[in-house]
């Protein structure tokens, strides 16, 4: 029959998209690798649905499961679109620079793989299929990385340079990540009925996901592991007073489950003296900073206090750390450190969707964990539906994980999906739990149920085509970032520009220009009449593209800095009023981030860059008040001082940020350089 081969044909075609998420990346292209799995999850995702769709006009009939979590999951959906639309930077929040986390578009398309994968796996079989499917491409993605571990430079292909870089984003991500296949490789061996040869695989891949747990040492990661590891130690026991009765026998004590509990806790407990001992070996440094929870509930919480009921707009919350983000962050290396997202991935959905978004998420997480854990204790007596039970505590996994911590995209995704696989078990075989529509015999129905899935059909297509051409678009950026001469750069990135604008796109266009007024600029007084048309033309046009950022996002401090950038080299070449234009962009800069002392440095910089030695003076001691050890205001200072002919106060200056990094060799030049009437002098300022 047509409909069951074109169904095959939507199961395989989300299959892949399941079970590639943790492996899938594209070599040697220079796509970073969740851009590279954004690619995968959209175009797999239409062709399983566009199949879907036809399958359905094939055989006439729409049979849909009937869930309270679905519903939940449409309503979240509509908050964050109306978030979105009410959002003063629109297209920043409905899909970002490039399918960003937090977006519109991504949050649609992880509760549209939900919706798919509960009409999609619904069969016991298909069920099956999924489950040991991502176990053994999560098995394969942990043996890559242990394998890249060693032989970093060979593996690299392209885009994974560093030992730490890995296929699903962060180091600790990657760590939950092992932890995910430690808990769903124990819950199989647990309780599942399988050969001994698929026992002893699962052995093995527990066995790795655990060392490689060790090698990351994630705290978090040790910690939610053990907590599951315990559940399925508590859940096993039960389950074998559940049977008991039945079977005649006591089943064995859950010995590997509690073992494995026992060790995540010694890890837990010993981080730095057992913990260290495997990451100090292969010479693996963890990095990776991030807010913690009670900074990012403050600023979540000024930023509902702004912005009570849709909240900021998805996809913003760099925009509201710029706003909100605590003064006394300035007092470390983080003070100019854009964060784009919270302690966890979940908090920071919440933080920008208002109100009615965080009702909507806890709406959503108690539906799910209450209606999990029911369908748990139901099936531990009658000892049915483990697959449905797998999915279950595979997703609740991920979901722990990801509020906890910013999982990135491809943990995000595997939830979704198997939060609508565990919603299509628990309502399979279960009339009163399904939505059956046939519209073959009825015209009436017929009509409109056809012009639902041709539409379903057209905007899955046009969703897929718009984003294979934002992908593309990243192509031309690269070959911008990467060009050897301005005109190159400038031809790549008209390109990008015209398959997909964004504000990022428009800055690099704009440093471009800037790079072409600075060659034009170094000939001095021989510029010819083409040279200064040529000038005038690069100065009209960076002036036009970080306008341009800012239209498309008015609350980044970054387009504003750009703009500030762009009058301030205007200003050094004579153009009338430039300066004044450089000072009010950056102003604006401070109005959407208040506590950077950076602009304030870039306003005294452009300030002396123009002659105006009073202002770049004040603009410096407002930075250095905001930052007391900013060693770049000092060297301002110093040098406005030596400008002015006191040796001593530019002394003095210059002493004061030696003391700060005593081991800067350019400070040490310049201080000896100062006292003996030099004339080296560093950069006095970052550029914006």
């Amino acid at each position: 029959m047509l409909s069951k081969a074109l169904d095959r044909i939507s199961f395989l075609s989300l299959l892949l998209v399941v079970t590639l998420l943790p492996l899938f990346f594209l070599p040697f292209t220079g796509f970073p690798v969740e851009i590279s799995k954004g690619l995968l999850l959209v175009v797999g995702l239409v062709v399983s649905i566009v199949f879907w769709t036809v399958a359905r006009f094939s055989d006439g009939k729409i049979v849909l499961p009937k869930s309270p979590l679905l519903v939940a999951g449409f309503i979240v959906v509509l908050v964050v679109l109306l978030s979105a639309f009410f959002s003063s930077a629109q297209q920043l929040s409905f899909f970002g620079t490039m399918f960003d986390v937090g977006s519109f578009w991504f949050i649609f398309s992880c509760f549209l793989l939900m919706l798919a994968s509960s009409i999609i796996f619904r069969k016991m079989v298909s069920a099956r299929i999924v489950l040991f499917g991502i176990i053994l491409s999560s098995a394969l993605a942990l043996i890559f990385q242990a394998v890249h571990l060693f032989f970093p430079a060979t593996l690299s292909f392209g885009i994974l340079a560093g030992k730490t870089d890995n296929l699903l984003g962060s180091w600790n991500a990657f760590g939950l990540f092992a932890g995910f296949l430690g808990i769903m490789s124990l819950y199989i061996i647990e309780f599942f009925s399988t050969s001994r040869f698929i026992k002893s695989v699962l052995y093995i891949f527990l066995v790795l996901a655990v060392l490689l747990m060790a090698a990351v040492n994630y705290l978090l990661a040790w910690e939610v592991f053990g907590i599951f590891a315990l559940i399925i130690f508590l859940y096993k026991i039960s389950f074998s007073f559940g049977s008991k009765e039945a079977e005649g026998e006591r089943q064995p004590f859950p010995g590997l489950s509690f073992s494995l509990f026992m060790i995540a806790l010694l890890f837990f407990m010993s981080s730095q003296f057992i913990g260290g001992f495997l990451p100090g070996r292969l010479g693996l440094a963890n990095i990776e900073v991030s807010p913690s929870f009670g900074v990012t509930a403050s600023v979540a919480k000024s930023a509902l206090t702004k912005n009570p009921v849709f909240g900021l707009g998805p996809n913003r919350f760099a925009d509201a750390w710029s706003m909100y983000k605590p003064k006394d962050i300035n007092n470390s290396i983080f003070w100019d450190t854009a964060f784009n997202s919270g302690s966890g991935l979940i908090p920071t959905l919440v933080s920008t969707t208002g109100y009615v978004g965080l009702l909507a998420w806890i709406v959503f997480f108690a539906l799910f964990v209450v209606h999990g854990a029911k369908l748990l204790f139901s099936s531990v007596k009658k000892g049915v539906n483990k697959e449905m039970a797998a999915f279950f505590v595979a997703s609740l996994y991920l979901f722990v994980s990801a509020f906890f911590h910013s999982t990135g995209p491809a943990l995000f995704l595997l939830a979704f999906a198997f939060c609508g696989a565990f919603i299509g078990l628990s309502t399979m075989h279960q009339p009163d739990k399904e939505i059956s529509l046939s519209f073959s015999e009825d015209p009436r129905k017929s009509f409109f149920s056809l012009i639902f899935l041709i539409l379903l059909m057209v905007v899955s297509s046009a969703v897929g085509f718009k984003y294979v051409e934002r992908f593309a678009s990243v192509s031309y950026f690269g070959k911008a970032l990467s060009a050897q001469s301005a005109e190159a750069a400038q031809s790549s990135i008209l390109k990008a520009l015209s398959l997909y604008t964004n504000d990022v796109y428009l800055r690099s266009y704009a440093r471009i220009q800037l790079s072409k007024i600075g060659t034009l600029t170094s000939k001095g007084g021989s510029l010819s009449d083409t040279d200064k048309a040529a000038l005038q033309a690069s100065l009209d046009q960076s002036i036009s593209a970080a306008k341009a950022a800012i239209a498309y996002d008015p609350n980044n401090y970054v387009n504003f800095s750009m703009l500030g950038s762009v009058y301030a080299n205007a200003s050094v070449l004579g153009v009338k009023d430039a300066y004044d234009m450089a000072i009010a962009a950056y102003k604006q800069a401070e109005t959407v981030n208040p506590f950077n002392p950076g602009i304030k440095l870039s306003m005294s910089t452009a300030a002396f860059s123009s002659g105006k030695i009073s202002d770049a003076k004040d603009y410096a001691k407002q930075a250095l008040s905001l930052k007391p050890d900013y060693i770049d205001a000092l060297i301002t200072l110093s040098q406005i001082a030596k400008s002015q002919g006191n040796t001593s106060e530019a002394l003095s200056y210059a002493q004061q940020a030696l003391a700060l990094d005593p081991q800067n060799k350019d400070l040490i030049d310049y201080e000896k350089s100062l006292k003996s009437g030099g004339s080296i002098e560093p950069a006095p300022a970052p550029k914006p």
